[in-house]
């Protein structure tokens, strides 16, 4: 069996690039610059895996091949959020105290590294976790005639996972770069990747076995 579909999660045929999608999720500077209010939580995984040199690996090659971008932004943070909101969640709440991705600030703007091209597409940005959940992800992908995704960002094991669960729910192909993403601990990048990420996703690969792909025009089929 080829090791990209051991386990069954594999993927059918190749990614063309007119029907693949980046879908890239908050690449914030509070999350991914070493000043960043939220870096200190995931600095160990992110200088772990390495992650910005593989995002960037990714995107490069997605430009190159002419794959459209898609960023995945998480609301940007003002005071009165959440202000008479009957179940806002603790993380919510604490975004909110620390002003995380707080609206006209340095935190709350893309990394230098990951800023978007004229190309590019910006989703409207998500309340919670879920990329789809109240923005037009959905329908800008339909839109771009894309059936692929393939999530890169932050965090592994929230936003990612959920939008990438919601894709597969919606009927789109889903997958996973394991070093292109990154979250506050190797529990959750195992919890994640291991555990979660073959209930949802169809194919789970590191950075240089997807971009060897994308460029060799790899067919690897499903289990």
């Amino acid at each position: 069996m080829d090791k990209h579909t051991e386990n069954g999660f594999g993927r059918y045929g190749t990614y063309e690039s007119k029907r693949t999608g980046i879908l890239l999720v908050d690449p914030y500077n509070d999350f991914l610059h070493p000043n960043g209010k939220s870096y200190f939580k995931s600095r160990e995984v992110i200088e772990g895996v390495h992650l910005l040199d593989n995002m960037r690996k990714v995107i490069r090659t997605a430009r190159d091949l002419g794959i459209q971008v898609f960023y995945v932004p998480h609301h940007r943070s003002e005071p009165n959020d959440f202000n008479n909101w009957k179940y806002p969640t603790s993380g919510q709440l604490s975004t909110k105290e620390r002003q995380v991705f707080a609206k006209d600030s340095w935190g709350g703007t893309f990394h230098e590294d990951f800023q978007p091209q004229t190309n590019d597409v910006i989703i409207k940005e998500h309340w919670a976790q879920n990329g789809f959940a109240n923005t037009d992800l959905d329908q800008q992908l339909k839109q771009h005639n894309i059936d692929r995704v393939i999530l890169i960002g932050m965090l592994a094991n929230t936003c990612i996972e959920a939008t990438g669960r919601m894709a597969m729910e919606l009927g789109y192909h889903v997958t996973l770069v394991r070093n292109a993403t990154a979250t506050y601990s190797w529990e959750h990048m195992h919890a994640a990747h291991e555990l979660n990420g073959p209930t949802f996703a169809h194919a789970l690969l590191e950075t240089d076995e997807l971009v060897s792909i994308l460029l060799g025009n790899t067919v690897v089929q499903q289990a």
